[in-house]
This record gives structure tokens, C-alpha cells and sequence, in this order.
């Protein structure tokens, strides 16, 4: 039997350091525990005051190393540790010094060469040390750090109702709005985390003073009482191991503070601090060049030292002189505009006299949605609606052409198609959009929703978090705009699909699937016959990703007929299943259906006209039809349902022509279009010559 293969080195080691990575942070805390306990060795101590420092430095350069606060999101957990750690070591060397009046090599030096084995110079350093680190560093890091918190946690539902406006608008997908959703818990996580962090720092600059002070009066007490030391011999000995002690921790003590005030003031950028500063210091070469004169200029000041003023200015024009001109400065010619091309010329004229297929024009006061200077990101926001709605309906519409038109109402937008006006709607400045539940609640502006119709409000913006509160849904401006012409362009896709648009989605379908298009050329399906059935898929709320079975189902029906509804109804039912699906609920298809004796007295009077089937019968037969059909949708949507008309495919079309004027979000499905795994409810009948039952 053969031996299993062995894991791979790479594998090992990995799994190895893994665990190692695991085990060493609780190993270290519950070593900082005992070393409050048991005495250490001095050697062990040296080390560890060694280590001390240098993981010190190391949070230092980390902390200047990233470019959001929110990368570094284990810093206040690692100001407890290192706190603790630090006082652990205080622990142990006050037990050393006043044991042995030793404490290790470190701290003795720091107590002699590094003082000059000056007491009191020893403690002027280390107040000084104290000063800078609890009044200067401390206290501001403290500060902004509780700012920050609360400017964090204020903002956070305003930020995730951003994110919800732009999902519901398109701008971003699911996926995007998990992250940023993540993203700013996880800021406020970290702000409020670091706000409790900064008074660990805070109270560690007050333990030391009280430590070193207790240090000092015990050291001199013990040299002088136990060991009848007298009072130099006593200061010398003890004295200065104090003050060692106390140097020699708040040395990485201050470097620590100094890192929490890196990260807390830490803004956002694309590089480290250290590239950030250096490139924001030296963008303005004029600046530089300017600061080096006047650096040089104070060494002919009478009384003042001439060369060091001499050598740094010299040094800074220099390093002035090798950096790159400023942008627009005077020494870089201005680009000479590009001739406009003459108002009168035939080029012009055929722009200006062209049909937009897609536009969309602004009032004055709407202006500053398109200005990214001003923050507006109504253009970003309508290029990600182009890729959602190629996604979901399968044709790129053309692009959204924005203009402003001061014959419109300031805080009003119209939306063109192929140069008629479809929709428009207004979109105030300084006010929100609240739709949904809990409006009511909330003091504003009663309006619809101009994508839905549905109740809403405009509302301050103060008014955002009481609307929010409410249950409110609450939108902006831009987002406003975005959906109701998501929701125009919708409803006129079909219109919107040009026949260039089909050539380029048959090129598409041609490369992976060229024994399709050859069999459509084969059967005489032209450009414009496949034109003609997408639009009407898309003008019924089809998509038309699935392109290929759309071909296949068109080419076959065209070999016993080729007229519009033959083929239209050829591809519906080729896409079946899918139409079913998108107005089924929960598998469930909420249908109303006709008496059979009316759907066949409705096909006896079936007549193919010039555009299409119609239905040639009384009018007043017609309208009752209509009227119970109204009737029937009207209650069924009261009761929460989506209701769909159900007949023979072959009636189909002409019903479907018949309905659409008085009831546009009713759809009407031909019977071989429902799958059988779609289970249907029949939720009302319509009758000959009698009113509607339910």
C-alpha cells in the first residue's frame, strides 16, 4: 500500500507559523502577568526593556506607514498591552533596585552615562520627558481621538444611507455595498476603540510620575534606613536607578503616544505619511525657492550666526531648484484653445439639428448635481445605470445626453426619448427625499415618488435621522434623478433600440454562435424583423439576454410565417419559463383568466390588421372587458398581489394591445408561456356580458 504523499515544506512551515502567530500574543499577556509576580534575573530584565523599546519604534514606523487609521485596527487593543507591559517592567525593576540596588546594564546606564550621573539633571530630563508626552502629545491625541468617535458615530447613518442610494440607484452591487457597509462599522469600531485607548496613555503618563516618585523616596529610604548607607552613597546608588528607571520607560512610552497621535490625526491618503508630507511640502517649487532666500537672507542679519543660515539656505534652493515646475505657473505656456468649429458650418448645423435618442435636461438649481466641484456625481451615477441596465436587460442603451434648459423650472428635470418628453419630476436643493413607511411622522412636503408614483416627502436635511428613525427610506437629490430615469428607461428600452444596436449584439452572438445567424440568413429574417421582436420583448418588461434561444425560437416560426406577432409570440414562448419567473411570487403566478366562452368569442373576432392582431368586436364589448379586467387588477393589488392576465397565446398579442392603454402594469401571458413547475392562482374570472367576479 502506498504511503500517503507528504505535505509540502512550503505547507508545513506556513501551518507552523500560523499557530505560532496565534499562540504568541496570549503567551505574551500572560507573561506580562507574571512578571508582576516573580522576580526576573537583570539579564532578562536588559531584554526585555530592549524589546520594549524596539517594539516601540516598530508601532511608531507602523503607524506612518498606513494610509486610512482603519488599517491599523489592532492599535488600541496594542496600547493595553504595551501599557501593562510597560508597568510590569516598572514592577520588576523597583523589586531589583531595591532588593540588590541593581537593576541590569540598561537601566544603570541610562541612571549614569546618559544623565551623567546627575540626579538632578536625571529628573529635569525626565519631567521634561513627562511635559511633552501627558500636556503636549497626550492631551491633543486624547482629544482628537474623542472628536473623531463622535464625528464617526454621528455621520454613521448618514454614510449608510449613502450606500443604500447608491446600490438602489446602481452605482454600486451587492457585493460594493457589503464592503463599504463593513468599512464603516468597522471606522467606528476603531474610533471608539481608540477614544477608551487614549486614556490608557493618559493614565500611563500619570503612573509613571507617581511610580518614579514612590521610587525615589523608597530607594533613598531604604539605602539610608536598612542599609546605613549614608546620603550621597544612598543617592548614587538608588537614587539614580530611579531615574534610569523611570528614563528608560518613558522613552518608548513616549514613542507610543506619539504614534497614537499619528494614527488618530491620520486623514486618509494614497501613500504613507512620510511620501504624503514630503510630496505636499515640496508641490510648490516657487514656495521652496522662496523659504531658501529667506533662510540666506538672515545671515547678513547683523548679530545672527552667517553659516548655518548660509548652508541650509543654500542647500534648500538647491533641493528647490530639482523639483518640477508647478502646474500652471508662469515659466509653462498656456495651451492655445482649439479652434470652435463655425456655427454656420454644415457639421454643426446636422449636430444641432439631430435627435438625442436619450436625454436629460436640468433646471438652473439642478446644475450642481453634474458638477464634480461641488460634489455632484449625477453623471458617475447615470454611466453605472447604463451597466445595470445592460446586465439585467441584455441591449446598452445609448448614452444619456445632459444638458441644462432654462425654460425649465429651476428644480426640475425632464426626461426626452428620441426628443419627446416621457417624464419629469423635480428635485429641490437642500431637501431629501423620504418615501416608504413612517412619513407621516416626519414635517416636509407632501409629493410622489416620481419613479413609483408612491406617496413621499420632501425634507430637510436635518430631518434625515427623525425620517430614519421612522422607518423612512431616505434618498438624495441624485439618487432621486437616477432611479426615475432607471425606471424611464425601462419602460422605453424598446424604443431606445436602434437597429445599429442589433447589429452589434448579432456581430456579438456571430462569434460564438455562427450556425445561428447563418440559419437566420438562410430563412430571410431581416435586421429589422429581429428589431422588431426585441422591442417587443423589451416594451413587456422581457430582457433579452438569452439572444440565442430568441434566434433559434424566430428562425424556426419563420418557416410557416413571418409576421411581427407570429414571431414575437415564438420567442415568448422559447423564454417561457423565464417570463413566468419574474411575475411569480414565491412560484406562485397571481393570474386572472377568461371565461373560455369569451376567450373564444375574443378569438373568433381576432383580424390581422396593419400592425399586428387586433380584436375586431363592439366597442362596447371591448370596454366592458376592460372595465372588468380593471376592476379585478384594482382589487387584487389592494390585497398585496401582482396580478397577471392569463390566455391562449394565439389571443394573446391583440389582448395585450386592448389592455395597455387603461392598464399599463397589467402584463398578459400566453397559457403555453407558464412552466409547470409555476403554480398558478386563479384570483378572479372575467365574463360574457356580466360584470367581474372574484
Amino acid at each position: 500500500m502506498a504511503k500517503p504523499a507528504a505535505a509540502p515544506t512550503a505547507t508545513r512551515s506556513s501551518i507552523r507559523w500560523a499557530s505560532a502567530q496565534a499562540l504568541a500574543v496570549p503567551l505574551a499577556v500572560v507573561a506580562v502577568v507574571v512578571m508582576l509576580v516573580i522576580p526576573l534575573p537583570s539579564f532578562i530584565l536588559d531584554l526585555l526593556i530592549t524589546a520594549n523599546i524596539t517594539a516601540s519604534v516598530l508601532v511608531l514606523l507602523t503607524a506612518m506607514q498606513v494610509r486610512k487609521p482603519t488599517e491599523f485596527s489592532v492599535f488600541p487593543t496594542l496600547i493595553l498591552v504595551a501599557t501593562v507591559f510597560r508597568l510590569a517592567l516598572n514592577v520588576s525593576a523597583t523589586r531589583l533596585v531595591l532588593l540588590h540596588g541593581y537593576a541590569g546594564s540598561v537601566i544603570q546606564s541610562f541612571g549614569h552615562f546618559v544623565v551623567g550621573g546627575q540626579l538632578l539633571v536625571g529628573l529635569v530630563i525626565f519631567l521634561i520627558l513627562i511635559i511633552i508626552q501627558f500636556v503636549v502629545i497626550t492631551n491633543g491625541a486624547g482629544r482628537v481621538a474623542e472628536v473623531a468617535a463622535r464625528f464617526t458615530l454621528d455621520a454613521m447613518p448618514g454614510k449608510q444611507m449613502s450606500v443604500d442610494a447608491d446600490l438602489s440607484s446602481g452605482l454600486i452591487n451587492q457585493d460594493e455595498a457589503r464592503k463599504r457597509r463593513r468599512d464603516i462599522a468597522d471606522e467606528a469600531d476603531f474610533y471608539g476603540a481608540m477614544d477608551g485607548a487614549s486614556k490608557f496613555v493618559r493614565g500611563d503618563a500619570v503612573a509613571a510620575i507617581v511610580i518614579t516618585a514612590v521610587n525615589l523616596l523608597g530607594g533613598f529610604a531604604v539605602g539610608v534606613v536598612q542599609h546605613h548607607l549614608s546620603v550621597s552613597q544612598a543617592v548614587s546608588t538608588y537614587s539614580l536607578l530611579s531615574v534610569g528607571d523611570g528614563l528608560v520607560s518613558q522613552i518608548p512610552a513616549l514613542l507610543l503616544s506619539l504614534s497614537t497621535g499619528i494614527v488618530v490625526t491620520r486623514a486618509a491618503g494614497d501613500d504613507d505619511l512620510g511620501t504624503n508630507v514630503i510630496g505636499q511640502l515640496s508641490r510648490y517649487r516657487r514656495v521652496v525657492r522662496t523659504t531658501a532666500v529667506v533662510m540666506a537672507a538672515l545671515a547678513i542679519v547683523p548679530g545672527l550666526p552667517k553659516i548655518p543660515f548660509l548652508l541650509v539656505g543654500v542647500g534648500l534652493f538647491l533641493i528647490g531648484s530639482r523639483l518640477p515646475h508647478d502646474s500652471g505657473a508662469e515659466t509653462e505656456p498656456e495651451a492655445s484653445p482649439l479652434a470652435a468649429p463655425s456655427q454656420d458650418s454644415p457639421s454643426q448645423l446636422a449636430r444641432e439639428t439631430g435627435v438625442v435618442p436619450l436625454e436629460l435636461e436640468l433646471g438652473m438649481e439642478l446644475i450642481d448635481l453634474v458638477d464634480r466641484a461641488r460634489g455632484g456625481d449625477l453623471l458617475e451615477r447615470v454611466k453605472a445605470l447604463r451597466r445595470n441596465v445592460a446586465r439585467e436587460l441584455g441591449v446598452v442603451i445609448p448614452p444619456v445626453h445632459a444638458r441644462d434648459n432654462d425654460r425649465l423650472a429651476a428644480t426640475h428635470y425632464a426626461i426626452r426619448v428620441h426628443g419627446v418628453q416621457v417624464a419629469e419630476g423635480s428635485a429641490p436643493r437642500g431637501r431629501l427625499l423620504a418615501v416608504g413607511k413612517g412619513i407621516e411622522h416626519v414635517p416636509g412636503e407632501d409629493t410622489r415618488d416620481p419613479a413609483f408614483g408612491g406617496p413621499a416627502k420632501w425634507i430637510a436635511n436635518e430631518m434625515r435621522y427623525r425620517a430614519a428613525v421612522a422607518g423612512a427610506t431616505v434618498v438624495d437629490r441624485s439618487a432621486v434623478v437616477t432611479t426615475h430615469l432607471s425606471e424611464t428607461v425601462r419602460r422605453h428600452a424598446g424604443e431606445l433600440l436602434s437597429r445599429q444596436d442589433v447589429r452589434v449584439l448579432l456581430d456579438a452572438a456571430k462569434t460564438d454562435h455562427p450556425a445561428v445567424l447563418e440559419e437566420m440568413t438562410a430563412a430571410g429574417l431581416s435586421l429589422g424583423a429581429v428589431q422588431g421582436v426585441l422591442r417587443g420583448l423589451l416594451a413587456e418588461g422581457v430582457p433579452v439576454r438569452d439572444l440565442v434561444r430568441i434566434l433559434e425560437a424566430v428562425t424556426d416560426q419563420a418557416a410557416s410565417a413571418k409576421d411581427p406577432d407570429s414571431l414575437l409570440e415564438a420567442a415568448r414562448i422559447a423564454l417561457g419559463p423565464a417570463i413566468a419567473a419574474l411575475h411569480a411570487t414565491d412560484g406562485t403566478l397571481s393570474a386572472i383568466t377568461l371565461e373560455p366562452g369569451l376567450e373564444q368569442q375574443l378569438a373568433a373576432a381576432l383580424q390581422v390588421g396593419e400592425r399586428g392582431r387586433i380584436i375586431a368586436s363592439g366597442a362596447e364589448d371591448l370596454e366592458a372587458v376592460v372595465s372588468s379586467l380593471e376592476q379585478l387588477a384594482t382589487h387584487a393589488e389592494a390585497q398585496g398581489k401582482v396580478p397577471v392576465l392569463v390566455c391562449s397565446s394565439r389571443l394573446r398579442p391583440a389582448l395585450r394591445r386592448l389592455v395597455r392603454a387603461r392598464l399599463p402594469r397589467l402584463d398578459v401571458l400566453g397559457a403555453a408561456e407558464i412552466a409547470s413547475q409555476v403554480l398558478i392562482e386563479t384570483i378572479g374570472v372575467v365574463h360574457r356580458a356580466q360584470p367581474a367576479t372574484v
